[in-house]
């Protein structure tokens, strides 16, 4: 049998952006909380441990603070460099960059995915034009490391255009379905072949926080 692809997306954890509920783009997100770092110091533990025992081959993160915090703990435990995939960041909120979501979205009367072809602000992107790009980095990502470990450190949204990607939802998808992704939680996408030559994207685990189980 073939080595089996594996696909691990990180959410960052907890940041104070999402305590405030302010729309955390470069400007509005200014990092981690201390509950936030509690919890990505015991998912470092656990992917730690996943990499003693089969290696990640590759390790990626996105630019935004938060996650830039996240990865420099996860780092610190693997001992496995970072690339920085700057593709891969959340979508771009243009001028709703640090306002209050509940100000964006009554404006917009409703999320991002409510209306997934309209910027919901000026000089957004909307929410198809988001996951087009993050599929498309996406798609590089799994060829260029098939047969391979990979550890993506990144967003919920990350989360969201791989479940996109894999599951080959078609564009209106979000409005009749979601994601559940929370802080410093695990998705895992795994691609094995069978002795018949079959390949098959399997979600193995989604939303996966059982190493938080002990406390946050």
């Amino acid at each position: 049998m073939a080595p089996t692809t594996e696909l691990v997306i990180a959410r960052h954890g907890e940041a104070a952006c999402n305590v405030a509920g302010i729309v955390g783009g470069e400007h509005g997100c200014t990092g981690l909380t201390d509950r936030g770092r509690r919890q990505v110091t015991r998912l470092a533990a656990r992917l730690a441990a996943e990499h003693t025992a089969r290696p990640y081959a590759a390790f990626y993160s996105t630019p935004r603070l938060r996650v830039a915090q996240t990865v420099e703990i996860i780092t610190q435990a693997l001992h496995l460099p970072p690339t920085l995939e700057s593709e891969l960041r959340g979508p771009d909120h243009g001028d709703a960059d640090g306002r209050p979501w509940t100000d964006v979205k009554t404006a917009f009367q409703g999320p991002p995915q409510h209306a997934p072809d309209v910027p919901y602000a000026d000089g957004s992107e909307a929410w198809n034009q988001y996951l087009d790009r993050a599929t498309k980095v996406l798609q590089r990502v799994l060829a260029r490391h098939e047969g391979q470990r990979i550890l993506i450190a990144a967003h919920g949204e990350t989360t969201e255009a791989a479940n996109n990607l894999l599951l080959e939802l078609p564009r209106g998808a979000c409005l009749r379905l979601g994601f559940v992704t929370d802080h410093a939680s695990v998705t895992r996408w795994q691609q094995p072949t069978n002795r018949f030559g079959r390949t098959i994207w399997q979600l193995v685990a989604h939303n996966d926080t059982r190493h938080l189980e002990t406390g946050q």
